[in-house]
């Protein structure tokens, strides 16, 4: 039921249209806050219940401290869901499952639909197979669909059957491009009760890049697909008051640098600072020379910097924006009025109170990449030939490095330091100098630079530290068309001096939108791209998330064999070891005119400041500078082609698809027919035997421990990632269904189906189960035969044995952003607690959602410290008094030895809001919104 304590509750004209709003300054202290918290302030106003959501959490926000820790627990509910194919699968085939359920219970299936606008965007699928030639493009769709078809079908079912889900089809775009240049609506409208209630648009979606729509004012952030689910159904998301940096912007990008050397000089300063868990807000009179393009690219690299967001507040550049890329004018319109009336709008001449202040002159910035595998390691260019020569000794044997003339000049510029360091890593100043670096031993290396004949029979030299991919991908830049015309013009530029790129180095083009094809077209600048090798590839995430592709068998083959350290540069936002290509060891972050230019360069090892690129016909050395794109050129091209008409015609029908995406065979009905044939997507057993009420909760008795895990064990140990190898549970079972082992996909790819995903859940290879001494990956010890195996297998004989599992953890357990499948993987092998030092955050509640209790050690105390090593049998009372409609602080949990001495504790229920309880109560999230609605229909 809504509250309106404050009356807040009022109208806002907009040409002739009325609007419901919840005025701000309806609260005293609202007005100082930042932008962000503002539109947190209004969310609870707007959705303020009494319960969940009380008049206590608005006055917490009006009388916010900047400086104190965050304490206070909010309930905040996104207007929208934004998902990509990869992460939001699940959540349909969750949705799929409760319309059954709902029809088992007697209600409407149809009754099944996102409470909130959900679209997904697939772009997580394409891989960058065929590249460098006019078919590359068709090509890689054509492998999308046939290893894809299923998921697809499913998808394409999804978006005829339920109300407020869309879904864009693959080869539009990459969904963070796609969100800001069409699904943002930066202020919503909404009709309820007939009446057009507008407020800010927010959102959260299935991916850690959603910040960038931070850049048109639009509160994002990326969570796991059990938030998503609980937002698509109408329920808040949980979360702390967070502190918010203020990021003061002052001066101008000088020439020869880019919006793409500003995000890594501010993904080096935040990590520096230190923003994890907190706002990033972006203020001054800096701010108004700040183009929307390099604000959508500053947001979107939140997570490398660590930040929940990093948002611009809406002015003129915003609206200017929303215009450019056709969206309506009555909606332009409302943008302005809403953020003007609510105090939304930036003023650079008012101040809002921050916790903390970082400052950046952007005339300082100069032209950097990041690497060799992480995103803040910032390297400037200048300095980056004599960086890679200091890094290059952490990836090659440092007893034979000194047989090659190469190796030896490196030996002796830099000195080895500590060959034991197990992690080394270095940081580089405005020159580019190392400050630290060190030498892994390892098995030999050759000597000379190794020779490879190519498939059309050129033969060439490779070596530590070549570029064998430069790929222009990933949604940080290419939704930028000043960086993307400046690599097209930088091209046109190289081709007419005579350069080329060298023949070893795996080429692809993989812009954000079609709208990037169509400026590109009307420039005229394709032909040059093409002729450096950069074809377009496909519409999608591509060499960014690990779908490079292989490189081609010969280079693959003496990387391997010769074991040599080489490397890729690519426009993206990550650049983690071995999530590129496994062939490469060392990885590049770029702006896209730089990754033409190391494409044309071929190797690491160079100085683009003193080496020349090649000879121009008449013989004459050309640099980088000679080839690279004054501003004032780049800014001449964007002004005469990238226009509104082309937004306009591009997303005119972004929902329809090509012919491929129509002619699927689609399955017809309220309801989803499963194939029990199909190893992608299979419906879940969340709700088998669920009936209208929910069974009483019990306490736990006799419960065996599945896993004993120390300190930092992340959502990462628990979710299943990355290939399926053959001889795990999941490679068996898919081996058991016919599919043949070319055909495995990722966990990614089959994040639909619960019975490849549970045999994943607790097996990565790094997970350290202190049940078994040295032993890691996901294995256990089945106390039920004494023998070491699968913690997938030794769950599946405890639970046909009727035995409730636990896990133990230490402090942080459940840190990490692979959230969903971490608390399903959980509950499905039959884990009923995890008792832990303490949780992250959303783990915890996500573990709740679920139906899994979330118990934390007495304060000062582990099990350790309590004597408890794993191999007790467990019991937990207390937890019944849920039944009665109270939370207990504490529960019992009582652990007996085989010896039959027990030990006992109070340990902590992590239950600490009504709606968890709720929860809880009714078996999981899934469950307490499929019997509210039941009740609601009947």
């Amino acid at each position: 039921m809504s509250v309106d304590s404050f009356g807040a509750r009022s109208t806002l004209t907009v040409g002739e249209q009325d609007y419901e709003i919840y005025r701000l300054d309806a609260v005293e202290g609202l007005e100082r806050l930042p932008y962000s918290l503002k539109i947190l302030a209004e969310n609870l106003l707007r959705t303020e219940d009494g319960a969940n959501v009380t008049a206590d959490h608005v006055r917490a926000l009006a009388t916010w401290n900047p400086e104190a820790d965050p304490d206070t627990e909010i309930q905040f509910t996104p207007a929208r869901v934004v998902m990509q194919d990869f992460t939001g699968v699940p959540c349909i085939v969750d949705l799929a499952t409760m319309r059954e359920a709902m029809a088992d219970l007697g209600g409407d299936p149809t009754k099944i639909n996102p409470l909130a606008p959900a679209e997904l965007v697939i772009d997580h699928s394409v891989v960058v197979d065929s590249f460098g030639n006019a078919q590359s493009f068709a090509r890689n769709v054509e492998l999308e669909y046939e290893r894809n078809g299923e998921r697809y079908q499913f998808l394409r079912w999804g978006q005829t059957a339920f109300d407020d889900f869309k879904v864009v089809p693959p080869g539009t775009g990459i969904v963070h491009q796609v969100n800001v240049e069409y699904l943002a609506r930066t202020v919503m409208t909404r009709e309820k009760d007939g009446v057009t209630v507008a407020y800010p648009d927010s959102c959260v979606g299935t991916d850690s890049h959603t910040p960038m729509v931070n850049g048109l004012g639009v509160l994002g952030w990326g969570v796991g697909g059990i938030e998503a689910e609980a937002a698509m159904l109408g329920q808040p998301i949980s979360m702390l008051i967070p502190k918010v940096v203020g990021f003061k912007l002052s001066g101008e990008i000088p020439d020869g640098a880019t919006a793409t050397d500003v995000v890594l000089t501010i993904t080096e300063k935040l990590r520096d600072h230190g923003v994890v868990g907190k706002f990033v807000e972006f203020y001054g009179e800096g701010v108004a020379a700040v183009p929307l393009a390099n604000r959508a690219t500053i947001g979107n690299m939140s997570p490398e910097f660590g930040s929940t967001v990093s948002i611009f507040p809406v002015d003129d550049v915003t609206l200017d924006y929303l215009r450019l890329t056709g969206r309506d004018a009555a909606q332009v319109e409302l943008v302005e009025a809403y953020a003007k009336t609510q105090g939304l709008w930036h003023d650079p001449s008012r101040e809002a109170r921050y916790s903390e202040y970082v400052e950046l002159d952007l005339s300082t910035v100069v032209p950097s990449i990041a690497g060799p595998k992480r995103p803040q390691d910032r390297i400037a260019l200048s300095g980056a030939k004599d960086q890679w020569r200091a890094d290059i000794k952490n990836y090659v044997n440092g007893k034979s490095i000194e047989k090659s003339e190469l190796d030896k000049e490196l030996m002796d510029t830099f000195p080895a330091s500590d060959p034991t360091s197990p992690d080394p890593t270095h940081h580089s100043s405005e020159e580019g100098r190392p400050t630290h670096s060190a030498v892994v031993p390892g098995e030999g290396r050759p000597s000379q630079p190794v020779r490879v004949t190519l498939e059309n029979g050129t033969e060439v030299e490779l070596d530590h530290g070549a570029v064998v991919i430069a790929a222009i991908t990933s949604c940080t830049n290419t939704s930028n068309p000043s960086v993307m015309l400046g690599a097209a013009l930088l091209a046109k530029n190289a081709v007419e001096k005579g350069l080329e790129t060298k023949p070893w180095v795996k080429t692809s083009m993989a812009p954000g939108s079609q709208v990037v094809t169509n400026y590109y077209d009307k420039a005229g600048v394709w032909p040059y791209l093409e002729q450096l090798g950069y074809h377009l590839v496909g519409y999608g995430c591509t060499t960014c998330i690990g779908n490079s592709g292989p490189l081609p068998e010969e280079i693959s083959a003496a990387v391997n064999d010769n074991d040599l350290a080489v490397a890729s540069v690519l426009s993206g936002n990550r650049n983690f070891e071995g999530r590129i290509n496994p062939d490469a060891k060392m990885n590049y972050l770029a702006s896209p005119p730089l990754v033409v230019a190391y494409g044309l360069a071929g190797t690491m090892d160079f100085d683009f400041e003193n080496e020349a690129l090649g000879q121009d016909k008449d013989g004459n050395d050309v640099y980088l500078r000679d080839i690279w794109p004054s501003p004032a050129e780049i800014d001449a091209v964007i002004a005469s082609s990238v226009s509104q008409e082309m937004f306009e015609e591009d997303y005119a029908d972004v929902f329809a698809g090509d012919d491929r995406w129509r002619e699927l065979p689609t399955p017809e009905g309220d309801t989803f027919e499963w194939s029990e044939d199909s190893t992608y997507v299979r419906k879940p057993p969340y709700f088998e035997g669920m009936g209208a009420e929910p069974e009483p909760v019990t306490d736990i008795s006799g419960a065996r421990v599945l896993a004993k895990l120390g300190d930092s064990v992340t959502t990462d140990h628990i979710s299943p990632a990355g290939a399926i190898k053959p001889d795990s549970p999941a490679g068996r079972y898919l081996a058991e269904h016919g599919v043949a082992r070319k055909d495995f996909n990722s966990y990614g790819s089959r994040r639909g189906n619960h019975e490849v995903m549970i045999r994943g859940t607790f097996a990565n290879i790094r997970l350290r189960n202190q049940l078994l001494d040295g032993v890691e990956g996901g294995f256990t010890k089945n106390f039920l035969t004494g023998e070491q195996e699968s913690i997938f297998d030794a769950s599946m004989a405890y639970q046909e044995a009727g035995i409730p599992l636990v896990v133990l953890g230490g402090k942080e357990y459940g840190s990490g952003s692979s959230r969903d499948w971490a608390a399903k993987g959980t509950t499905l092998l039959g884990i009923k607690a995890v008792v832990a030092e303490s949780f992250e955050r959303i783990h915890r509640s996500n573990l709740i959602g679920m139906g899994v209790l979330p118990l934390q050690f007495p304060e000062g105390e582990n099990a350790e410290s309590l004597g408890l090593d794993g191999t007790e049998t467990f019991s937990v009372t207390g937890v019944t008094e849920l039944n009665e409609g109270r939370t207990p602080r504490t529960v019992k949990v009582t652990a007996e030895k085989e010896g039959g001495e027990t030990v006992e504790f109070d340990a902590v229920l992590r239950i600490d809001t009504p709606g968890e309880a709720d929860y809880f109560r009714n078996g999981g999230i899934l469950q307490y919104v499929l019997r509210t609605l039941v009740k609601k229909a009947a």
